[in-house]
């Protein structure tokens, strides 16, 4: 789920009684009854009525000839967002055992003519009237400028399938602000109780297509919970559905005046369930900074408006410092946002920012770190969109120290600066549904490391996430889609997709629901040519190898953990101890601290000879600017197996050819603050 302001998209103007929803919200003719064919993708009976898919052709599989899946990936979708929000925010539902009359129904309170929907017209600028009936006419939605109508349905899916599409990533996703805020709601507000429902909904929709296709496992929609399971269902030629979750308060972990409330229990128990659900990927916060991290600013006037939303759910605003490396937030800028700001207390204004201050204070906190390594302790992977870059350089640098490649950014949301780092670790980067222009150049900025690292590349949807899909290029546009075309892989013809009396175009409608995906894919290769295509069809291969190498992730031994540790010299408490031990006993609360000069060591005796290839080392604010990594046979001899003058602090890993040594030491050189050295923790591993 994500803003409606993004690059190569039009914002609408927002009304003014309604602009804090508009951010809190971002906080986030028939078919025949019966297939006449007997091919394995037909199904044997539909509801009736229904949608058309309009593809014919065999749908590919097996894998090709280096024994790799193909198929695009879509990282990032919301196929129950109707179940969120307190349930009236998103209109009509992705299935119905009666059909799709049924099914695409607008919100109640939108009969007759769209006058109560207040959430349509704030998102899309007039007066929110509209034709509230779906079927069969579909006179004005689902549309790409439409936000608040249902773009998931199920038939829509099979179409993006049929087209070439092999994983979907359904994120289920809530907002309890939002509901609580917005004026129609039919349910309770608890963010767990919708993300639960949505989950179950998941697997219905799985039996709802296998009864079509004859029993259970014979459709072509299969939720998946591995990736040796995803790439069986894939080389079936069948859509692999991974569960996902984008809330900004998982696990009840929302602070308010800085005081987190959530703990340590609560976040076992979250992510327990969570992966008891099905659940394989995650954001750990969005929009609103929480107890686990801070987030990415948006700009201007929605990003006042957030502001306002972030102080109204934590009692504290945006704090922002000047950036400490080429990555930057977005700027938040201090553009009037009337209608929000009215919402705060009297009294209340939202500070002003410096310009050449753009990065979040907050970055990921001890919680935030804690259920990081719970995500790696269960195999699953981290979506770092929508986090500060101060909480996504300490991401990576965690999992840098324990070459652990579960990184995910799906809809970009991310500096494009962290790209190699997450290419470097295995990690899978997907772009937002941009317009066939905007896709394909943000395509072009990175082809050369996707070359390099050589990995596929997806896009994120986000339909029925409130962000806005690309607008029609127009019927006389360069380069237009020409219907009849054929899928990617050449197996299949199709056409344009029609649902009742409606037939969408992409050349004149957009992306108005999910069905246009394959349309949209084929926009691109026209505009941009077939290498954007290829590396999208090789997504699900590179998907698949983030997910596997997460799953078989094994956490080094660390050589270091209670073993002798001496030093130069330590600093003198009267309240706790800094010793040596301190940073090899397993415990990131404690540390090893010295005096306050430049040439200090810590050393640690590993007890006998062993191969060291690889040493991390977590600094205390007190940092070294200037350090190197020693080794010794004896604890007298040593050589230099690493070194650096540009230390800046936080987690850093030195790595170095397998050497054989019984002691290790951190010798720091020069400090990089008047204090002395400090650290948590140095682990000492073979590889």
């Amino acid at each position: 789920m994500t803003s409606s302001g993004r690059p190569y998209r039009r914002r609408k103007n927002l009304t003014v009684v309604s602009l804090l929803l508009l951010v809190l919200s971002i906080a986030l003719g028939p078919t025949p009854s019966a297939a006449a064919g007997t091919d394995w993708w037909d199904p044997a009976a539909r509801p009736a009525p229904d949608s058309r898919i309009n593809v014919t052709g065999e749908p590919f599989t097996g894998t090709n000839a280096r024994g790799e899946v193909r198929g695009f990936v879509d990282a990032h979708d919301h196929i129950f967002s109707n179940e969120a929000f307190g349930g009236r925010l998103i209109c009509g539902k992705p299935f119905s055992e009666q059909g799709v009359a049924d099914a695409l129904k607008d919100c109640p309170e939108h009969y007759p003519d769209g006058s109560l929907a207040i959430f349509d017209f704030i998102t899309n600028g007039g007066d929110g009237k509209h034709d509230p009936n779906g079927w069969p006419t579909f006179k004005d939605w689902p549309a790409h400028d439409s936000l608040t109508h249902q773009q998931n349905y199920y038939a829509w899916i099979e179409r993006a399938w049929r087209g070439g599409q092999r994983v979907l990533v359904n994120d289920l996703v809530t907002n309890g602000v939002i509901c609580s805020v917005y004026f129609f709601k039919d349910r309770s507000c608890d963010e767990m109780t919708s993300i639960r429902l949505q989950a179950k909904l998941t697997y219905d929709m799985q039996a709802f297509v296998d009864k079509m296709h004859g029993g259970p496992g014979k459709g072509w929609f299969r939720v998946v919970t591995d990736s040796a399971q995803a790439r069986k269902v894939i080389e079936q030629g069948k859509l692999a559905v991974v569960m996902g979750v984008e809330t900004s308060e998982p696990f009840g972990c929302k602070q308010v005046l800085d005081i987190a409330q959530c703990s340590k229990a609560d976040i076992d128990k979250g992510l327990d369930e969570l992966h008891a659900l099905g659940v394989r990927s995650m954001f750990l916060c969005h929009k609103f900074d929480n107890a686990l991290c801070g987030v990415r600013f948006d700009s201007g006037t929605l990003g006042t408006a957030i502001n306002v939303g972030q102080f109204l759910s934590t009692g504290t605003y945006w704090k922002t410092e000047a950036c400490k490396g080429p990555q930057a937030d977005n700027p938040i800028g201090n553009a009037a946002a009337p209608a929000a700001e009215k919402k705060l207390p009297a009294g209340e204004e939202v500070p002003s920012y410096s310009a050449d201050a753009r990065c979040n204070v907050r970055g990921l906190t001890d919680l935030g770190e804690y259920a990081v390594r719970g995500m790696m302790k269960r195999g699953m992977m981290l979506e770092i969109d929508h986090m500060s870059v101060k909480a996504i350089g300490r991401v990576l640098d965690i999992f840098e120290a324990e070459s652990y490649p579960g990184v995910l950014s799906s809809h970009s949301w991310m500096d494009m600066d962290w790209t190699e780092r997450v290419y470097g670790l295995g990690g899978f980067i997907a772009q937002y549904m941009h317009g066939s222009e905007g896709f394909v150049a943000e395509a072009e900025r990175t082809e050369a490391l996707r070359d390099k690292y050589g990995v596929g590349y997806g896009y994120g949807t986000d339909m029925n996430g409130v962000g806005g899909w690309p607008g029609p290029r127009g019927a006389d546009a360069p380069n237009k889609v020409t219907y009849p075309f054929k899928s990617v892989d050449g197996g299949s013809v199709i056409d344009r997709q029609t649902t009742g009396e409606r037939t969408w175009d992409l050349n004149t409608d957009g992306a108005a629901h999910y069905g246009l995906v394959p349309d949209w894919i084929e926009d691109i290769r026209r505009v941009g040519g077939q290498d954007t295509v290829d590396d999208l069809f090789r997504g699900a291969e590179s998907y698949l190898g983030t997910w596997a190498a997460s799953e078989n992730h094994e956490a080094g031994v660390d050589l270091a953990a209670g073993s002798a540790a001496s030093a130069s010299s330590s600093e003198w408490s009267l309240f706790t101890s800094y010793k040596p031990h301190r940073a090899v006993d397993g415990d990131r609360g404690t540390r090893w601290a010295s005096d306050w000069s430049d040439d200090q060591w810590l050393q640690v005796d590993l007890g006998s000879a062993r191969t060291v290839g690889r040493v991390t080392v977590d600094w205390e604010r007190a940092y070294a600017k200037s350090y190197r990594i020693e080794l010794s046979a004896d604890g007298t001899t040593w050589r230099t197996a690493w070194s650096t003058t540009a230390g800046d602090g936080g987690l850093d890993t030195a790595r170095f050819a397998g050497t054989p040594a019984r002691y290790v030491r951190v010798h720091g050189l020069e400090r990089g603050t008047g204090w002395g050295y400090s650290l948590h923790e140095v682990g000492v591993h073979s590889r």
